[in-house]
């Protein structure tokens, strides 16, 4: 079955071309609306339900961070809706808003990449099934600092670290956490603060540690995957 999507960029030769990408043959994915604002992708998804919603970080009215807040309110309406950002910008800061929430369901990518149609299609499927994709281009500022020539800052975390981490990747709560690896809420809360002197974040604010600790696993995980 194919990937319902509504498609927001208040640029209409881009959402077009967006558009075109993605109702070629082979793509698995049905565009159900097309939008040019915040406030008819917002209505738009009310209206159908889709399985993602493939936006622009900016689009009027304020043409500053909508693509960041239609996610964040998608979060709260209709968590099972996937959300793939498509930006002309790669600072860290919009990566970490977006996935302030939690990083599943969530994908950033450049709009430099959109004409690999590959590339997009596979956020849209991966967002799609609760996956989350941030590009490459985009981690690297806040993992650099963190590698030590090959080896990865994740290198020092425990096996069970690790397994704390992936759940936090994936949006978990510390009680979601503990019921998943069957562990107490506390020893949950002693492992992540573990996690967090490991990867250099015990300084960091406490609203992007858990953020800032997923993109550091999801940049290890493309890296093992390519």
């Amino acid at each position: 079955m194919a990937v319902s999507v509504v498609l927001a960029d208040d640029n209409l030769l881009v959402r077009e071309g967006i558009a075109a990408l993605l109702e070629a043959p082979g793509t698995d994915v049905e565009i159900v609306a097309r939008c040019g604002d915040l406030d008819s992708a917002l209505e738009a998804v009310e209206r159908e339900l889709p399985d993602v919603v493939v936006t622009d970080i900016r689009m009027p009215p304020g043409d500053s961070d909508e693509g960041i807040r239609l996610a964040a309110t998608l979060r709260e309406r209709h968590p099972d809706v996937g959300v793939v950002v498509v930006s002309n910008y790669s600072s860290p800061a919009y990566v970490l808003a977006l996935l302030d929430s939690g990083s599943s369901g969530r994908s950033y990518l450049l709009k430099e990449r959109v004409h690999d149609r590959g590339q997009l299609v596979a956020a849209i499927h991966t967002v799609a099934v609760g996956g989350s994709m941030v590009d490459p281009k985009v981690i690297e500022p806040l993992t650099a600092s963190r590698l030590r020539g090959d080896r990865s800052a994740l290198a020092d975390l425990t096996a069970r670290e690790r397994e704390v981490l992936a759940e936090i990747a994936a949006g978990k709560s510390n009680a979601a956490i503990a019921e998943s690896l069957v562990l107490t809420k506390r020893a949950v809360e002693k492992h992540i603060n573990a996690i967090f002197m490991k990867l250099n974040l015990a300084d960091a604010q406490d609203v992007s540690k858990r953020v800032k600790a997923a993109l550091l696993f999801l940049a290890e995980s493309d890296r093992q995957t390519t």
